[in-house]
């Protein structure tokens, strides 16, 4: 079966220069490498979560240096909850989990803001939960299902 073709996006909302700006603003970080290796750092683990329409339509918004870093991750086969997230995102940048969470949060923000609500809305409702914490939304429960 094929996809169905998606219409052509105009470029993304700002370039990479000013995300990595944005990132270095949200993360108080005292220089453009400091923001730039977060940025790589959060996008990789992201990538490796993010599967499906939502992971491409999530490329498309990011200017092409982010997307290029996201998409160039192969999904893991194990779906990480938000803290399985940050102590991953810990464990692989050699960082205590209060600053893989700082970090997270500042590339995420930025994210957000690219991605907008309604794609938002669709990569939270595709992983698991913890995540809408990350990217600086209220973490909402899911109705459980009633007993028979």
């Amino acid at each position: 079966m094929y996809d169905q073709p998606r219409p052509n996006r105009a470029t993304p909302a700002m370039t990479f220069d000013q995300m990595l700006e944005s990132v270095r603003y949200e993360g108080a970080y005292p220089t453009r490498e400091r923001a730039a290796e977060t940025v790589h750092h959060v996008l990789t683990a992201l990538g490796r979560q993010l599967t499906g329409d939502e992971r491409v339509d999530l490329a498309q918004c990011l200017p092409v240096e982010a997307a290029l870093t996201l998409t160039a991750q192969i999904p893991d086969t194990e779906h990480l909850t938000g803290w399985g997230f940050v102590k991953d995102l810990a464990a692989r940048t050699d960082a205590t989990p209060a600053t893989a969470r700082w970090d997270t949060g500042a590339v995420l923000a930025v994210v957000t803001r690219l991605a907008g609500s309604d794609l938002l809305a669709r990569i939270l409702r595709r992983l698991p939960g913890g995540y809408a914490l990350l990217f600086g939304q209220a973490e909402l429960r899911r109705p459980e299902p009633a007993a028979a």
